[in-house]
């Protein structure tokens, strides 16, 4: 009999690479001393982003309020809020007994999916995605599908490749909307596409909307739950990125449209919610001040805020390179460059951006590590100021040019 504990047969084959072998490598390089530009993942606070003062001092005066567990399904004045912003953005019919707070979006994605599935059951999720998504759905003993996000088409979904992987165990389709690592932001139409296909095929579509207010050149937003009421919705929201609050862990989930046929669902979710007591009472005290305060996130997406002065910086950086093309993100904090292989000595995206961490000191993450399926995709996040993403671009183009093929340099 063996003495050692082994881990899980179902954590086999998962990762999470925002905070991976990579992430690990970073972490060993700076306990050395070396200065890592860290693009790696959508932290805003370390970038000089912080939560908006009354969402801080209104969590701060009610501390001793939140000294006790709350109701399972998080406090009165927090899912009262929820439900009302469902009612401003157009979801309908949404009580406050339906709203779920979480320990932010993460934890109740994984419910949801434990909620779910049974061994062998289908979730279509896309490529490139969020690849908590995917670990969830293995996890929890399903099997995730991914469908096409199409780069020529500004990333939205392939409808006709979501078609032909429906089968008799597809339980569910998932739409992360602003999309992470695309960021694109899909039209009515493609939405529209998508309902029509959970109608036919009698899905749930759970829609992840946490940038749902990360918007730039007037895009707009809509919540496809919005567009019928005979389709299933869990719609996913909170305070880490559009109010800054990604340590407060404060997230929800609206279940909408088709309710009655997932009563038995919801009991599982609810007996979930209420197994791990509550969600952190201290954070959901801020959930109706930033809900119904001054939206500031408006301010840093317009034409001449930080975050749009940030994408165009590095946006121009990258494409400005030859051999790198870059579909322009119309939301989120993501830009997601692609590598022509043609061009350079890339074997794999993995390989790449270990190797850019170890000689030019920067850390950003690989498609694959977002179940992306070719070699040569890799994800920046553009938080950092002007300075320093230029800085990183220079040394990601530096690295670049030692890779090159020597009949490219020729060439050039």
């Amino acid at each position: 009999m063996s003495s050692e504990f082994l881990k899980s047969n179902r954590l086999n084959n998962l990762s999470y690479a925002i905070r991976g072998p990579v992430f690990e490598k970073a972490q060993q390089l700076e306990s050395l001393g070396h200065k890592i530009i860290n693009l790696n993942i959508g932290n805003p606070a370390p970038f000089g982003f912080d939560v908006p003062d009354e969402i801080m001092h209104d969590m701060i005066m009610n501390l001793r309020n939140a000294q006790g567990y709350t109701h399972h399904l998080g406090i009165f004045s927090a899912r009262k809020a929820i439900m009302h912003y469902t009612q401003q953005i157009g979801i309908r019919n949404v009580a406050m007994e339906d709203v779920f707070i979480g320990n932010g979006v993460s934890e109740l994605i994984v419910m949801c999916m434990q909620a779910l599935l049974n061994s062998g059951d289908e979730v279509l999720v896309p490529s490139p995605d969020y690849p908590l998504w995917t670990t969830a759905i293995s996890l929890s003993g399903g099997t995730p599908v991914h469908y096409i996000c199409d780069e020529q088409s500004d990333w939205n979904p392939d409808i006709e490749d979501m078609r032909r992987k429906i089968t008799s165990n597809t339980k569910a389709i998932v739409l992360i909307n602003p999309n992470n690592p695309t960021g694109a932001v899909y039209e009515r139409h493609i939405l529209e596409s998508i309902v029509e296909l959970a109608a036919e095929h009698n899905l749930m579509v759970l829609s992840d909307e946490i940038y749902d207010k990360i918007l730039y050149d007037g895009h707009k937003h809509i919540p496809i739950a919005t567009l019928n009421d005979d389709v299933f919705f869990m719609t996913f929201g909170g305070l880490s990125k559009n109010y800054r609050a990604a340590g407060f862990r404060g997230g929800w989930v609206i279940p909408s449209g088709a309710k009655h046929r997932a009563k038995s669902f919801l009991e599982g979710l609810t007996l979930l919610a209420s197994m791990r007591l509550c969600a952190n009472a201290p954070t959901q005290y801020a959930i109706q001040t930033a809900l119904g305060g001054y939206q500031s996130i408006n301010d840093l997406v317009s034409p001449e805020g930080r975050l749009c002065r940030q994408r165009n910086m590095i946006y121009e950086k990258m494409t400005s390179i030859p051999g790198i093309t870059c579909v322009k993100p119309k939301g989120a904090l993501y830009l997601f460059p692609k590598i022509d292989l043609k061009l350079f000595d890339v074997q794999n995206d993995e390989q790449f951006v270990l190797d850019l961490l170890n000689e030019q000191r920067v850390f950003v993450v690989s498609g694959k590590g977002f179940n992306h399926h070719d070699e040569a995709h890799f994800r920046i996040v553009f938080l950092p100021n002007t300075d320093i993403l230029e800085d990183a671009g220079n040394r990601i183009e530096s690295f670049l040019n030692e890779y090159r093929h020597q009949e490219a340099l020729v060439a050039k």
